[in-house]
């Protein structure tokens, strides 16, 4: 199972970075706070152990050379915090089966067990406290009560400092993640940036050598990319050109050519070259990128002349819907997208309707209907694609160079925009143009 199968894994690598960083630096701390309090705990035990043996032998000796009178008195002084004298039997129990109580056992018998005969046994229901019976040099019974402490106690601000140093850790790997995935957060952006127009923003060629190896990397590819696009458009732009001169000559020759049904077939061919040869530089133009500068415009009023300009040439193109609202956007760009899919949707459906609409979060969804054959589902991304014509629905009859939605898709995309294509339940195909209202 990969980190990216578990369901409350981060999605970025920024917070990834910094969850495994605290995380592990969190554990380290807890690791060395426990071993920490571990060495503490097992040091005080073996110094008290050492007291133990000194104090309680003193005292066994100070009780045995006072008079038996005067014993009692002393009792009190001869306390400790974790242990006291009794005069007398004390309880009986079993042998001790708690290790602390083991060892200060073993630790009284090491100090006067030699001297003084001894037994220890556990008090009954406390197994860590325990009783320690000898006898003194007169036979009177003496009883050491033991009862360790609970654990040896903390200072209260020792909570406080590992609370601040967990917080400065987590700020320390905000701080490191941040600074290391800055670079790539800044490569990512000038990639997305990275459209038609080759406007992406040049990434600053500093920091540590693996960013700035990176972004000097990408800088040079945007430079190729760039360079390679300005010559195709050039070579492109250079064959418009110098095809103008040859079909222009050719239809002169065709003009006064006596073959009539002859001169019509080349004329309608030397016209399907020249549709070629322009829509082929408007398409290198358009993934070259768009210059025109996106102003606020009435998109009403946009789509209104334009479906007027196709009555009047005799389509059958209706409107319906409005923006009701202005649009900031590139109009000439906006029309010639429109007007590809009008165009589309009037050969092969004989007739097309617009529908407008501004939709949730400022955007503007323009659709352009038809009641055409529609186009295979596994090819509705395909289509996009220059020179791409579905043998269903195009020939040479229909006309059509296989670059007008390929131009309409890489309008869209210089202008921040979405194009798709769906087949409508009812028949037809949907050419649908999400805008992002940018007013």
């Amino acid at each position: 199972m990969t980190l990216n199968a578990w369901p409350h894994w981060p999605r970025t690598l920024f917070a990834r970075l910094a969850l495994i960083l605290f995380v592990g630096l969190a554990l380290a701390q807890t690791l060395s706070v426990w071993l920490t309090m571990t060495e503490r705990d097992q040091t005080m035990n073996n110094v008290m152990m050492g007291y133990i043996e000194r104090e309680v032998t003193s005292s066994v000796a100070l009780l045995d050379h006072l008079p038996p009178d005067e014993r009692a008195e002393w009792l009190p002084r001869l306390a400790r915090r974790t242990y006291r004298f009794i005069l007398g039997p004390g309880v009986p129990g079993a042998a001790p089966d708690a290790a602390l109580s083991a060892r200060v056992a073993q630790s009284i018998a090491d100090g006067i067990g030699k001297r003084y005969p001894l037994t220890v046994n556990a008090v009954p229901g406390q197994p860590e406290r325990l009783q320690v019976h000898l006898r003194l040099s007169d036979g009177s019974p003496l009883t050491i009560d033991y009862q360790p402490m609970a654990g040896a106690p903390l200072s209260p601000w020792l909570a406080v400092v590992l609370v601040l140093q967990l917080i400065v850790l987590a700020a320390c790997c905000w701080l490191a993640v941040r600074v290391a995935t800055r670079p790539l957060s800044h490569l990512a952006r000038a990639a997305d940036t990275l459209g038609p127009d080759l406007k992406a923003e040049r990434l600053p060629e500093d920091g540590p050598d693996e960013v700035a190896r990176a972004a000097r990397a990408f800088n040079a590819m945007h430079d190729r990319v760039k360079l390679y696009m300005t010559e195709r458009l050039q070579i492109l732009a250079a064959i418009s050109h110098d095809l103008q001169t040859p079909i222009t000559r050719m239809r002169l020759r065709v003009d006064v050519m006596d073959d009539d049904a002859q001169g019509a077939k080349l004329r309608q061919d030397l016209q399907e070259m020249e549709t070629m040869v322009k829509e082929g530089v408007t398409y290198a133009r358009t993934m070259h990128g768009a210059t025109e500068v996106p102003i606020r415009i009435d998109p009403d009023a946009l789509f209104d002349s334009l479906v007027c300009d196709y009555l009047d040439a005799g389509k059958d193109v209706s409107l319906h819907g409005q923006v009701a609202t202005s649009l900031i956007t590139r109009p000439q760009a906006l029309r010639r997208i429109v007007g590809n899919l009008v165009d589309n949707a009037l050969k092969f459906g004989g007739a097309a309707e617009i529908a407008v609409a501004a939709a949730q979060g400022g955007e503007v969804r323009i659709s352009v209907l038809d009641r055409g054959p529609g186009i295979p589902a596994e090819s509705l991304e395909a289509v996009f694609e220059p020179f791409v014509r579905l043998e269903g629905s195009r020939n040479r009859h229909t006309g059509g160079t296989g670059l007008g939605l390929a131009i309409a898709r890489q309008l869209a995309l210089a202008m921040d925009a979405a194009l798709s294509l769906h087949n409508r339940p009812e028949g037809g195909l949907e050419a649908r143009l999400v805008l992002k209202n940018a007013g």
